[in-house]
């Protein structure tokens, strides 16, 4: 079962609860003229998230769907949405595109460079690329200028079941799902680069007001400092592991 909540003006959080991995699977529809999801989830979420979008507005209206990197909870689906969404059509990275999706989606991706936007209407989402942040040589996040909303992925990812949208700070929890994970099969899927200071720098130049979140609750408050955190406890947990 999805829960549906608006966290930002227009911009409404689809999220499942998953008890056996401790973890939620947020998925974001930005409602406009031409609507965009961002996260397809896997292909066994499909069902309960097209329920969830028929809440907010017809699914086969869909415009743009986008998301950071080539990975099952990010875009197993995509598929399936431009199957019933006929006017749909991907927005990734450049690398995205020539990596994966060219050859994967159903029907041709428009590949973003860095700095690209992309109108939907009353809102202006702005490809920013992040390689290896959170995850994979292809990746990249939107930044939604007019209510500067940060459409952040696996960044400042968390567990549980979580409220929607919290002011708290969220970068303890952050902490200790990455400790987790470095102790699991999954160590290491956060890289730390020579270019990742940079990379979150320039986000946390954007100042987000609200982060949103695959995993865990999204944030409102100052997403600057929130990223900037966020950063300074990826560099002191993985830092010394290049």
């Amino acid at each position: 079962m999805s829960l549906v909540t608006e966290i930002a003006p227009d911009v409404y959080r689809l999220s499942i609860f998953v008890p056996e991995l401790n973890i939620e699977f947020s998925h974001f529809l930005v409602k406009d003229d031409e609507p965009l999801l961002y996260h397809t989830g896997y292909n066994s979420m499909f069902p309960p998230l097209r329920e969830a979008m028929a809440q907010v507005m017809d699914p086969a209206k869909l415009r743009w769907i986008s998301f950071s990197h080539f990975e099952s909870d990010e875009c197993g689906s995509l598929n399936k949405w431009l199957e019933i969404a006929p006017h749909a059509q991907v927005a990734c990275t450049f690398l995205g595109a020539a990596l994966n999706l060219n050859d994967f989606a159903i029907r041709a991706p428009k590949a973003m460079n860095d700095g690209e936007v992309l109108s939907t209407g009353k809102y202006r989402l702005r490809m920013c690329s992040t390689a290896h942040i959170p995850h994979g040589w292809d990746a990249g996040v939107l930044f939604e200028e007019t209510q500067r909303t940060l459409f952040c992925s696996d960044i400042c990812f968390h567990t549980g079941e979580c409220k929607p949208l919290t002011e708290s700070e969220i970068i303890s929890a952050s902490r200790a799902a990455l400790l987790q994970l470095q102790a699991s099969p999954f160590a290491y899927s956060v890289p730390y680069t020579p270019q990742t200071d940079g990379i979150f720098e320039r986000l946390a130049a954007l100042q987000p007001k609200t982060l949103a979140t695959m995993h865990g609750s999204s944030f409102t408050g100052n997403g600057e400092q929130a990223i900037l955190d966020f950063a300074a406890m990826i560099k002191e947990t993985l830092g010394g592991n290049r």
